[in-house]
């Protein structure tokens, strides 16, 4: 496969029936938008739902390396990561409280001006 000639860029209007029929490659359905494609060569081979993250891809030509493409910038495009990653970090914070550990804090009280 040539990099240079693959294009990711977001779905179009005009794109439904290249993706109906990539969907039906797949054996899958199309997925729910918006979606972000994957073409080779201007021949569409992958599309990644940015709603949540559905692949379909043309199972007769190798596409593993389009579709960790697709799913990184997918993740790069969808506005719900960064929300994503930050409850994910407050709910580990959470889990570290109830289990004992604490945080540490500033403690005024302790301050010594000399």
């Amino acid at each position: 496969m040539n990099m240079n000639s693959i294009t990711i860029r977001p779905a179009y209007a005009d794109d439904e029936l290249a993706i109906r029929r990539l969907a039906e490659l797949d054996s899958a359905g199309v997925p729910e938008g918006p979606l972000l494609l994957a073409e080779v060569e201007g021949e569409l081979r992958a599309a990644i739902s940015l709603r949540d993250q559905t692949v379909i891809a043309d199972p007769f030509v190798r596409t593993a390396d389009l579709v960790a493409l697709l799913a990184f910038n997918a993740a790069q495009l969808t506005p719900q990561s960064a929300g994503e990653r930050r409850r994910r970090l407050l709910n580990s914070i959470w889990a570290g409280q109830r289990a004992g550990a604490q945080l540490p804090t500033r403690n005024r009280s302790s301050i010594s001006v000399g």
